[in-house]
């Protein structure tokens, strides 16, 4: 099923390519967004949806110094979040805090809390602790691994430990393990590597096409999904890594993101450069999906691609459900669109 979008959309100044849900605002559905421009001064946009769900509302514009490549919301403050961002010559790391009464001044500027220096090559992503309030932090650049402590309070960030990949290996991102803080999974070329963070060493790997992307199930452990050029998705049971248990092909080019749904089990969205986004309910072991799915009947065979969102102009590059209504979501194409749909239309009824 496919057709275009009848969600809300929002338009970015500039293009851009990540967006993340701001989990810890509960009392609104919130989503907060970087552009990325060469030439001009670029801005993060602090969006919410509004009570009746009918419209994309900016609570908050800023200034960000440098084109934003990647962009994580603090888990526990929901004024603070990270940016990786380029110079055009140089990578860089940041976390940086919202001021307070951001709403009541002419032109709020973001407070850099602390700066993650340290990096000699381009930095990938930075990853926070994937549950609950704590001072660590990750980012990966192409050939390292760091492990953060971040103080707020001092605004200060030290490393606690640092690991290379390896010389014939680029990392290119990567997924803290929500089931095991001390587990992390890395992307790098054709693989995915495992790093235990107690002793910052590569425990095992999965071997697989040109990863993009890879997000972890949050309801289910040793379930991981992974984004593959040419591959499509591929559902893994980390207890038996050799082959995947699921496979998913729907994206005509690059697929370049996926995420799963915080909430649903097998709910899963991807998006590419066909400009597409697509929205699949596939089984997460190797028996058929029982009580925790949103189908209720487990007997009842389906097509895994429940729906494809088509109409988008430009590559999509950024996904994030929301937390608090996960049948929400957000999608950003590169030529700065944001749109947030919901996806209890698709889902499986009884």
């Amino acid at each position: 099923m496919q057709g275009g979008s009848s969600g809300i959309g929002y338009g970015l100044k500039y293009q851009a390519r990540c967006i993340s849900d701001v989990k810890a605002d509960t009392d609104h559905t919130s989503f907060i967004t970087g552009t990325l421009s060469l030439r001009e001064e670029n801005e993060v946009h602090l969006l919410r949806l509004s009570s009746g769900g009918t419209e994309l509302i900016c609570e908050g514009l800023f200034s960000h110094p440098n084109e934003i490549w990647d962009l994580s919301s603090c888990p526990f403050d929901q004024r603070i979040f990270s940016t990786v961002f380029s110079t055009g010559e140089s990578f860089g790391a940041a976390v940086w805090q919202i001021p307070e009464l951001y709403g009541q001044l002419n032109s709020p500027q973001l407070e850099r809390i602390a700066s993650l220096d340290g990096h000699a090559g381009k930095v990938n992503c930075i990853l926070w602790w994937p549950s609950g309030r704590n001072d660590k932090l990750i980012s990966i650049d192409e050939e390292n691994l760091f492990l953060w402590s971040l103080d707020c309070s001092r605004k200060a960030a030290q490393v606690q430990s640092k690991e290379s990949a390896g010389m014939l290996h680029y990392l290119s991102g990567g997924a803290w393990d929500p089931h095991d803080v001390n587990a992390v999974a890395a992307t790098c070329e054709s693989s995915v590597q495992f790093w235990d963070l107690r002793t910052m060493k590569k425990t095992s790997s999965i071997e697989c096409g040109h990863v993009r992307n890879v997000d972890y199930d949050t309801r289910k452990m040793h379930i991981l999904v992974t984004a593959e050029d040419e591959s499509g998705i591929h559902v893994w049971d980390l207890r038996m890594p050799k082959v995947p248990i699921n496979e998913l092909r729907g994206h005509s080019h690059w697929t370049w993101a996926v995420t799963c749904n915080p909430e649903y089990d097998g709910l899963i969205l991807s998006g590419g450069t066909d400009s597409t986004v697509n929205l699949w309910f596939a089984s997460t072991t190797s028996d058929e999906l029982t009580s925790g799915s949103v189908v209720a009947s487990p007997s009842q065979k389906l097509d895994p691609l429940l729906f494809s969102f088509n109409d988008y102009e430009d590559s999509v590059y950024g996904l994030a459900w929301s937390s608090r209504e996960p049948w929400i979501f957000a999608s950003l194409s590169y030529d700065g669109r944001v749109v947030v749909e919901s996806v209890k239309p698709y889902l499986p009824r009884k």
